[in-house]
């Protein structure tokens, strides 16, 4: 666990020392939609819970419905098996805050939010057959959240969104197994429990 809080710390310092080199504030850019301030912070804030309300609750029907989710879930449950909450949320606020800030705060005024979006995505990787689906959703999380960075000029939303659905996702992984079981019990005419 030190070392995963560890690299996402050192994502934030990196990230923090960048935009210092360069005289920029990490936490916001020139906004899309032209507000700035409080206004920026709270438009954020509150599209990144509506966001994050989506991705959550959108990853649950895709895990139910396609097989590349259910096998992204395989494979990615191991990692959180057995872990308790606190590790969870310790995991799903450092990812989010180390994670905006370098791939949103730094790279989305330097790259723009396309560029950053596939470098976020290309560096989601894992072993095995679900490599790809990670790699494409990160990087579809990684548009959506730098849209919200770029449209409101404040890494608020991002970091919530990002919190927010790390997470319940973390939890969402650690406690549900989308594989079928047998039950054990009964006769022919018994289904699979889901």
């Amino acid at each position: 666990m030190a070392v995963i809080l560890g690299a996402y710390a050192a994502a934030a310092v990196v990230a923090a020392g960048g935009a210092a080199v360069l005289g920029r504030d990490p936490l916001a850019c020139e906004a899309w939609l032209g507000i700035g301030g409080a206004a920026a912070a709270l438009v954020s804030a509150g599209a990144g819970v509506m966001l994050a309300a989506v991705v959550v609750a959108g990853t649950r029907r895709v895990v139910r419905r396609a097989a590349w989710a259910r096998a992204l879930h395989a494979g990615l449950r191991p990692a959180v098996h057995g872990t308790g909450d606190a590790w969870l949320i310790a995991v799903a606020l450092a990812s989010a805050v180390g994670e905006e800030l370098l791939f949103r705060g730094l790279l989305v005024p330097l790259l723009g939010v396309v560029a950053s979006s596939l470098l976020f995505g290309a560096l989601h990787q894992m072993r095995g057959r679900a490599r790809w689906g990670w790699v494409a959703w990160a990087t579809l999380m990684g548009l959506a959240l730098g849209a919200l960075f770029a449209a409101t000029g404040s890494l608020v939303g991002p970091i919530v969104a990002h919190a927010i659905v790390n997470g319940a996702n973390l939890r969402f992984l650690r406690d549900h197994d989308p594989a079928p079981r047998r039950r054990k019990l009964g006769g022919l005419l018994q289904r699979d429990a889901v």
